[in-house]
């Protein structure tokens, strides 16, 4: 009997314990309605989550490069953040497509909390997943599979998309 009361309660206490995780679960599909959420083309909601394209107020990146400088307002999500640690850095950009400037970084960045996808505009600074590439968009583009938003330019964009070739480009963080 006793043996019956101890197996009876330990299933109570993995009922309770399953029973929070259901409102966990549910809260987070509620979460997903208020900050927006995408179905993935395997039929799952991804949830974005709203650090993924806030802005943050202190982080803004310089970019100079012959011709000019450029400004970009970096987003409040892990990849953006693993940027800005590896800054300053010197990269070698090309263009790719007739719609973006790409460079790879030294190292893969972070792609936690990531969505599976983005679609870019004109101005956008991303991170393409599958080839470790940053991706400054300098014309909209479709949704892909594997690009990570880092943030927008707020200017310079014109100088940068200008810019034939290959070029070196100096990347470092404005302290304001």
């Amino acid at each position: 009997m006793k043996r019956l009361l101890t197996v009876f309660l330990a299933l109570m206490g993995f009922a309770i314990m399953m029973a929070g995780c259901g409102t966990e679960a549910a809260k987070s599909i509620a979460g997903a309605e208020s900050s927006g959420s995408a179905q993935a083309a395997s039929g799952k909601v991804q949830t974005i989550s709203s650090d993924a394209v806030r802005p943050s107020r202190a982080t803004k990146i310089r970019l100079t490069f012959d011709g000019g400088e450029a400004v970009a307002e970096l987003y409040d999500n892990p990849t953006s953040r693993d940027l800005v640690f590896m800054l300053p850095l010197t990269l070698s950009f090309q263009d790719f497509n007739g719609t973006e400037k790409i460079s790879y970084s030294p190292r893969k960045l972070s792609t936690e909390k990531a969505p599976e996808g983005f679609e870019p505009s004109e101005g956008d600074l991303t991170l393409y997943a599958p080839w470790g590439n940053l991706a400054i968009f300098y014309h909209d583009f479709r949704y892909s599979k594997g690009l990570v938003p880092i943030g927008y330019f707020t200017s310079g964009l014109e100088a940068l998309a200008k810019m034939n070739g290959e070029f070196t480009v100096r990347i470092e963080a404005i302290n304001e």
